[in-house]
């Protein structure tokens, strides 16, 4: 059995008296494409904050590649080699789709090079052409951020999380507020990353992960409730109950 990528150890999280997350253990294989899934209200976005640095858990621990890396600052996650994707686009909207890849590229290859040679910013360059090209953006390389659609401006952010050339991504509902054709580009994108690294992403609308992610976690009320492929997921009581009448 190989090293979890990620693995979450009696995961707890409370703000005052409200209890979003109890006692949460689930370990991630490298190389796979999982979703964190369930109902609204059901923990996921908590778990998302947890899983990222976002905030420290109250209880429990979290593990990258074995290391304990519970309570490292936020910063220090992209440096080690995770980066994510957040639900509310995050992209400097006054730059071009090229200058916020190529700044997201500049943090993570030189950030202690202030006198930069000029064949160095030739690769960041290169290396934001080729980023964009990836997502599918190099059409709109020169616009602005403000005026990219919003699966634009999504597809964007990834870019600048590939930047920092994480061995795990975590995504936050990548699919919000998109239309069905950007839904359907997105997927197939998320599809295509996760050929590459290990992916993990938190959804809601149960059906769009179905046919995408090799293995599902299912969370409700803050409580691990069921894992398993698609197949397990979807014939499962527990998960049926819970999702009656939810889209």
């Amino acid at each position: 059995m190989t090293t979890p990528i990620l693995e979450v150890r009696g995961v707890s999280q409370r703000f005052g008296k409200f209890q979003a997350l109890s006692n949460v253990s689930v370990a991630f294989q490298p190389g796979r494409l999982t979703a964190i899934i369930g109902p609204n209200g059901a923990g996921k976005s908590t778990f998302f904050n947890v899983v990222s640095g976002a905030f420290p858990p109250t209880e429990g621990s979290i593990h990258f590649l074995g290391n304990d890396i519970t309570g490292l600052p936020q910063h220090e996650f992209a440096r080690i080699g995770i980066a994510k994707s957040f639900q509310i686009t995050n992209v400097f909207k006054q730059l071009s789709a090229h200058e916020n890849v190529r700044v997201a590229a500049q943090m993570r290859h030189a950030r202690f090079a202030l006198l930069r040679p000029r064949a160095s910013m030739r690769e960041l360059i290169d290396l934001a052409d080729h980023l964009l090209e990836r997502v599918g953006l190099q059409p709109v390389r020169d616009k602005p951020a403000a005026d990219l659609a919003h699966g634009q401006q999504r597809a964007l952010e990834i870019a600048m999380a590939l930047a920092c050339e994480p061995k795990l991504l975590l995504m936050d509902e990548p699919t919000a507020g998109m239309s069905p054709e950007e839904t359907t580009t997105m997927m197939k994108l998320i599809a295509s990353l996760a050929t590459e690294r290990t992916v993990i992403l938190v959804e809601h609308k149960m059906k769009l992960v179905m046919g995408l992610c090799e293995r599902l976690i299912v969370l409700h009320h803050g409580e691990f409730l069921a894992e398993g492929t698609p197949d397990e997921i979807r014939s499962n009581a527990e998960v049926k109950r819970v999702y009656l009448g939810q889209h």
